[in-house]
């Protein structure tokens, strides 16, 4: 039970590392066509900003989470341009329901993504 406990887990990480890759590869795609050939000096220092404001912004919505009363111990929280996923696992469903509508009301979220499995108890 526990094995199938911890491939479920893999296959819910596997998913959503291959979603963010796919959605990475087309922005990166649309970011090349619409810049010069010659790279700018900002265009590093941009995509630094974008990356500190992703992580501000799973920081914002894993403390929101803790402080609604989820167990934020299983959940991981990424962020991309305000899209949230929530990938991992929770103690029952009404946490992962919970967990999606308390992420929806941060500021800044302009999606959420819920990935979330239940936990099944151990041996």
């Amino acid at each position: 039970m526990n094995m199938i406990n911890s491939l479920k887990l893999a296959g819910v990480a596997l998913v959503a590392a291959a979603s963010l890759n796919a959605w990475s590869q087309t922005s990166d795609a649309t970011a090349t066509t619409d810049q010069s050939a010659t790279p700018s000096a900002s265009t590093g220092s941009s995509k630094a900003a974008a990356r500190k404001a992703n992580r501000a912004l799973s920081k914002k919505v894993a403390q929101a989470l803790q402080k609604g009363g989820i167990d934020v111990v299983g959940i991981n929280v990424i962020a991309k341009n305000g899209a949230i996923t929530l990938a991992g696992h929770a103690a029952d469903g009404t946490q992962i329901d919970k967990a999606a509508a308390i992420a929806n009301g941060v500021s800044g979220v302009t999606s959420v993504k819920n990935v979330l499995t239940i936990q099944e108890g151990g041996q």
